[in-house]
């Protein structure tokens, strides 16, 4: 019997670090996500392989399945993080990994792996599905985050995601105003490590309670506003807020200071994509500069 699961890949339009101490954040489920298939077979192994967008194996392994350890893999630093995530998922479910003789297992991404929109996160949730334990959890017990990544793998519309003494809490929302054909995800050709970046913001001398507050005030005020002109302030206030507490200086500033619109990180900053606004033919500035993947917010969102 064959078992499919699915998952929503994610992007953070507000709330990037500070959504870690209690900060209320925007974020949206895309368009783009990973699925996960397990086949029983009687191989006494787990088989494992990964699929990236374009129909190529980027990962494979072979696990033993009674002593849950490796007997082959494509790459040891992939094989030792995926293994120790069906080790966690197992101590959070002791039945898990015990219904079947062995397991053919395929993933899927729909989307290239260095665009940062969840290839780990999708996979946390998936397995979760498979194993039938707590999605949040098993992130605690690995990556670790927030977990609106998590929020947006099992949600289909835009959310308000916050940690309330230690839980989330999410909340599903409508959001279409007109101002939305202003608006672009542009791709900085980079993955940003966001367990690096999470260590970093960390280590700040900070007053996290007043930044939390800052950037709530924020999300409440951009994803209510329909006039184009304060959501761009809006943006600007968000950088410029983030870029004091990391004390780095805002993306446009180091990239794109000539750019006429708004720009704004989103997620870990210094890489994977931004948020800009603007119109088509404002996207050639990006283009000429070499930052040739553009989608707009429609095309981007579930």
């Amino acid at each position: 019997m064959k078992k499919e699961f699915y998952s929503n890949g994610k992007l953070l339009m507000t709330g990037e670090y500070a959504v870690l101490d209690g900060a209320k954040a925007w974020a949206i489920p895309t368009k783009y996500g990973q699925s996960l298939s397990v086949m029983e077979t009687e191989s006494k192994k787990i088989e494992w392989t990964s699929w990236d967008d374009k129909d190529s194996a980027w990962f494979e392994a072979i696990y033993d399945l009674e002593s849950m350890t490796g007997i082959s893999y494509s790459n040891s630093e992939n094989s030792k993080t995926l293994l120790g995530i069906l080790i966690e998922a197992q101590s959070l479910n002791p039945y898990f990994l015990m219904d079947g003789t062995g397991y053919h297992i395929e993933t899927k991404l729909t989307f290239p792996r260095e665009w940062g929109l969840g290839t780990s996160s999708t996979l946390i949730n998936n397995i979760a599905q498979w194993a039938n334990v707590n999605p949040y959890q098993l992130l605690e017990k690995t990556f670790g985050g927030s977990g609106y990544d998590i929020a947006c793998a099992q949600h289909t519309k835009p959310i308000l995601f916050e940690i309330n003494q230690g839980l989330p809490t999410v909340l599903e929302f409508k959001y279409n105003p007109t101002l939305i054909k202003s608006l672009f995800f542009v791709y900085l050709n980079n993955k940003q490590n966001s367990r690096d970046a999470i260590k970093k913001y960390k280590s700040e001398e900070i007053d996290r309670k007043e930044l939390s507050n800052i950037i709530s005030q924020i999300t409440n005020r951009m994803t209510a506003t329909t006039s184009l002109v304060d959501f761009e302030s809006l943006m600007t206030l968000h950088e410029n807020a983030i870029s004091v507490a990391l004390k780095t200086p805002t993306i446009k500033t180091k990239l794109f200071s000539d750019y006429p619109r708004a720009i704004k990180s989103l997620g870990a900053w210094g890489g994977d994509f931004i948020l800009v606004t603007g119109d088509e033919s404002s996207m050639t500035y990006f283009k000429e500069k070499g930052y040739t993947t553009i989608i707009p917010y429609s095309e981007m969102i579930l």
